[in-house]
């Protein structure tokens, strides 16, 4: 809680969103004090209280904000300024005067989660007029009606008479509780997406994209809103199919049957169209009417079966209900290239799949969570039970064949001759029976719904009804999801389709493109060839809609909490498989397409990886595999065999040290950890703590296609903060066993204490049982300069300028610029062609020093070098020595054929080169040979890094093997692509750093390539045993 001020209540003011501190003189009464943020995000005295205080849910006045919905939402309330949580900071962190706290939490987060919309407002900004509020629609007229109406299309009125003819009543049956199963799992599944957070505009677009990520989210809502735009075509042809057959009745034409239904199609899609651009709220009102007429229809329709049949209709097949009939009828009686179950089943489920027509305007509904689970589930079982219905009732009432004549009655109902169930009622249809020239029956008279009847006319207007209304809501669904897609600009050339106009963000080029789509197909005029194209496509989005539900509740992520708890994972798995099967079944060739097209568009994302992240199911899923086989290594004992060289390297910012990176990936890639370490020095501030785990780091490491880790710490010092990386950085065996970092270049022309520093890190990394490798290049590493932005100067300053004097209390990146900067292009990115790896294995580290240069070989930047390894040896020895190295390395297998023995390895080096040695030296020497102990302590008090003479004396024999090196480096080396060598160890206590730097200095100096000093863990790395 915070403290109350002792003398005045303090004010703190939000201008240009930070927090102002006024000055202590500011003289008003003493009272209790709360944060309102209603409107201008200030502290109040109690004079101003009102119902925004914490006192009611705390019992006290502070700070701390009561739970508020502002402070979860992306969004700002219609018509009020949106409310801001205080930061953690704010309420432990003491506030100086004139000092300016960091920002609420919300500002803070800004750039992680996508910014804050339209809560934004200052004083400085005049009053805007309040946005007009669009139309919002509730579950029955937004979601059940809608899905009813587009569920009830074309083939209700028809195709499921004559679906009945071909596979009877049983087997129709089966192929309408198999459809409706299949859309009911879908349902469920789309019910517990979409109450699983706050559904926005796209449909079935949106809720696939947000569960399963934009890969196969993408993919799926092109195709649906493709499948959407073929839609509208097959309804607008029932439509006009069935006005061509009015027409044609009355015996009126305008050019030719198809031609007909063309010319007729082309114009109800433009007076469709018309309706929805004039909006959400006139196309809502239009499918209300579509709604009542295909009512009315049905009445009518039930009460003409039981109208008893005049002549007219008994010659066209309909009897009433009859027990014959029915039986006759609930058998199968294939007919035609169609005449299969899956034939009919293929031209049934597209009646089915309007499921999705009240989730597809998701954007334009009260409450999505609420309305898309009860509306849809409704709007199923309605229609389920409908169809069960009307099957039994038209396989029930009318034969398969009939003629139409009605002078083919018989004079006694029990001729011998006459063929058909017609004859036990006084009707002979043999003559057409025989010849298949029948007209009609449920087998021939796709009209036959409206022959039964008890008003045609009323069949005839919901026909028009139901046509008119699927064919609405899927000219509106198709736009809408396109719109959503556009608006995430997963894919190119598409963005001009996601402007929105009026008050609904009305997507009018989306509509004017499913027009154009739609007339092409109506042109086909043929709805039995348009029903199966669309048939795959409906059903692999209904696949993925399961999928999307099964994957998220197996992942068990813990934002998986759909408030819709009527579903069943196992249900979805078993949807989503059965809708692939059937995908197969109906066809074959189609399904192939359809999934060739998902996976063509999956590969396109997977390849541009759009910088979305909505918090999908599958990076749930990735983190429980890998966190599963994280657990899972524990279990697993460490072996020789499976040694690898897992990095951490000491990079500071990435970007600052690019040669680095890419030299570690270099051999890490795609086989081995890499962890990129950042220390910021100074005290753990906001400030720094946002320097030190910027996303932005990452963001460049993957832009540089580098497999890394990145880990950032704040620390008082250098040390100290690699000290907390070499312990705490990895998980379980997936932790580091190498320390990378580059060489000090100018340690000497820098502050003692950082080289001081420096070699302390390396002390303190061979504690840990660390390898440890230092890289040295010519031109250096550190590239920060260039990137005018300031670097820790403990990792190293290469600039060659006068030291910094201490460093900064922290690091200010521009993370945006970080990333945007062109990447700098090292020598370690290019191939290197028939060079040599000359490795000087000069002691025995474990076999890290020669396997650093195989994993190099391995890579194809690396593949055409040479490796070469020198060895010490003796002169009289030479080729006895080099057998051995020989045949160590080749039980090692390490494909190493070159070996070559360095016999005066142990000259004395030459005279000007010791003397440049000594020089270097003279400034950190005590020169305390002609003093007494106590004296020279007294010098050294304080300097560590001071070299006494016995020390110097002590290592002489170390120093002049350094020099000796670097000759022979200089000799043998000179036009290496890189040197690997064995790196000196400094005993702590005896030798001082400033003189273990002297040696790296001497034994890597004035040499062209770059030098990779290595030193192991002395523990094996290498085996030449097979267990």
């Amino acid at each position: 809680m915070a403290d109350a001020p002792s003398a005045e209540s303090v004010i703190l003011t939000a201008v240009n969103n930070q927090l102002i501190v006024p000055p202590a003189a500011c003289n008003e009464e003493y009272s209790r004090f709360f944060y309102n943020n209603a409107n201008d995000c200030t502290y109040h005295s109690s004079s101003d209280a009102n119902s925004q205080s914490s006192e009611p849910f705390t019992g006290y006045d502070t700070l701390d904000a009561p739970p508020n919905y502002d402070f979860y939402a992306n969004t700002a309330v219609q018509g009020r300024a949106r409310k801001l949580r205080p930061s953690l900071n704010q309420l432990h962190s003491v506030l100086e005067e004139d000092g300016i706290p960091p920002p609420m939490y919300e500002e803070a987060n800004r750039s992680t989660h996508g910014g804050i919309k339209g809560g934004e407002s200052s004083d400085d900004e005049g009053e805007t007029e309040p946005q007009v509020e669009p139309a919002r629609f509730g579950w029955v007229q937004g979601v059940m009606i809608r899905c009813m109406l587009n569920i009830w299309g074309v083939i209700l009125y028809l195709r499921l008479p004559w679906i009945t003819a071909q596979a009877g009543i049983g087997l129709t049956w089966v192929i309408i509780l198999l459809s409706s199963c299949i859309t009911g799992i879908t349902g469920l599944s789309t019910s517990a997406i979409a109450t699983n957070g706050k559904v926005k505009g796209g449909g079935t677009y949106f809720l696939i994209s947000r569960s399963l990520g934009p890969e196969l989210g993408g993919s799926i809502g092109l195709i649906f809103a493709f499948a959407n735009a073929v839609a509208v075509a097959m309804h607008t042809v029932g439509f006009a199919e069935t006005v061509q057959s009015l027409m044609q009745e009355n015996g009126s034409s305008m050019v030719d049957p198809i031609n007909d239904i063309r010319i007729i199609g082309v114009i109800t899609v433009t007076f469709l169209l018309a309706i929805s651009l004039a909006g959400m709220e006139w196309e809502s009102k239009a499918q209300v009417i579509f709604f009542l007429v295909i009512m009315i229809s049905f009445v009518n329709y039930f009460v003409g079966t039981v109208i008893p049949a005049t002549p007219h209709k008994q010659a066209r097949g309909f009897f009433n209900y009859r027990a014959d009939i029915f039986a006759a009828n609930f058998v199968p009686s294939w007919r035609g290239p169609d005449g299969s179950f899956f034939g009919m089943f293929s031209i049934f489920f597209p009646s089915a799949t309007g499921i999705l027509a009240g989730a597809n305007i998701s954007g334009d509904l009260k409450d999505p969570a609420i309305a898309i689970p009860r509306g849809t589930m409704m709007a199923i079982f309605w229609t389920t039970i409908s169809y069960l219905l009307i099957c039994a009732t038209i396989g029930s009432c009318v034969v398969r064949d009939a003629s139409g004549s009605r002078n083919e009655t018989l004079a006694t109902p029990s001729a011998e001759d006459c063929i058909g169930l017609a004859c036990h009622y006084g009707w002979d249809f043999s003559d057409c029976i025989n010849n298949k020239t029948c007209t009609f029956g449920i087998s021939n008279y796709y009209q036959s719904m409206s022959m039964v009847s008890g008003f045609s006319p009323l069949i005839t207007a919901g026909i028009f009804g139901a046509t008119l209304s699927s064919a609405l809501a899927c000219l509106v669904s198709a736009p809408k999801v396109f719109q959503c897609l556009c608006k995430d600009q997963l894919y190119p050339f598409i963005g001009v389709f996601g402007k929105g106009y009026g008050k609904n963000n009305e997507p009018v080029r989306g509509y004017l493109l499913t027009y154009i789509i739609a007339i092409c197909f109506i042109l086909i005029a043929e709805l039995n060839t348009i029903a199966p194209i669309i048939s795959n496509f409906f059903l692999c989005s209904y696949a993925l809609i399961n999928f999307s539900c099964f994957h998220a509740s197996i992942t068990n992520s813990p934002g998986w909490r759909p408030s819709f708890r009527f579903y069943s994972k196992w249900a979805s798995l078993v949807g989503a498989v059965v809708s692939v099967v059937i995908m197969f079944l109906l066809t074959w060739w189609a399904a192939l397409i359809a999934i060739g097209i998902v996976l063509f568009l999956l590969g396109y994302v997977l390849y541009k990886k759009p910088s979305v992240n909505w918090g999908s199911s599958v990076q749930a899923s990735s983190y429980n595999m890998a966190l599963s086989y994280s657990v899972t290594l524990n279990q697993v004992n460490e072996h020789i065999k499976n040694y690898r060289p897992q990095c951490l390297v000491l990079t500071g910012p990435p970007s600052f040290r690019p040669a680095l990176v890419d030299f570690v990936s270099t051999f890490t890639k795609n086989m081995s950890l890499m962890m990129c370490g950042n220390v910021v020095v100074g005290d753990p501030s906001p400030t720094a703590t946002e320097s030190a785990g910027s996303s932005s780091h990452v963001t460049w490491l993957n832009k540089r296609r580098v497999r890394s880790f990145y880990r950032g710490v704040v620390a008082g010092d250098l040390r100290g903060g690699v000290q907390m990386l070499l312990q705490a950085s990895g998980l379980g065996r997936m932790r580091p066993n190498v320390l990378v970092m580059g060489y000090k270049q100018n340690w000497n022309k820098e502050r003692p204490h950082y080289a001081e520093n420096y070699v302390g890190i390396l002390h303190d990394a061979f504690d840990l049982q660390y390898g440890v490798c230092v890289l040295r290049m010519k031109e250096g590493q550190d590239v920060s300069l260039s990137l005018e932005a300031r670097v820790n100067p403990a990792y190293e300053n290469d600039n060659g300028h006068r030291p910094l004097p201490a460093p900064p209390t922290n690091t200010i990146l521009d993370p945006d610029a970080l990333v945007a900067d062109p990447q700098p292009r090292t020598e370690f990115q290019s191939k290197q062609g028939k060079k040599t790896i000359d490795v000087y294995w000069l002691s025995d580290d474990g076999g890290l020093t020669l396997m650093l240069p195989y994993l190099l070989t391995r890579k194809k930047r690396w593949a055409r070098c040479k490796v070469r390894v020198f060895v010490g040896g003796e002169i009289q020895r030479m080729e006895e020595q080099k057998k051995e190295i020989m045949a160590l390395i080749n039980k090692f297998r390490l494909g190493f054929h070159d070996v070559q023995v360095l016999p005066d390895i142990g000259k004395k080096p030459q005279p000007e080169h010791m003397k440049r040695f000594e020089d270097m030296l003279g400034p950190y020497r005590l020169n305390d040979r002609r003093k007494d102990g106590s004296t020279a302590e007294q010098m050294r008090e304080g300097c560590p890094w001071k070299i006494s003479d016995e020390e110097l004396e002590r290592n002489r024999a170390k120093s002049l093997k350094q020099v000796r090196l670097n000759e022979i480096l200089q000799d043998y080396s000179r036009d290496a692509a890189l040197i690997v060598l064995t790196m000196p160890v400094g005993r702590r206590g005896v030798c001082p750093s400033t003189l273990y730097m002297a040696w790296l200095e001497t034994l890597s100096r004035d040499l062209g390539p770059p030098v990779l000093l290595v030193r192991g863990n002395q523990e094996n790395v290498l085996t030449f045993y097979c267990q």
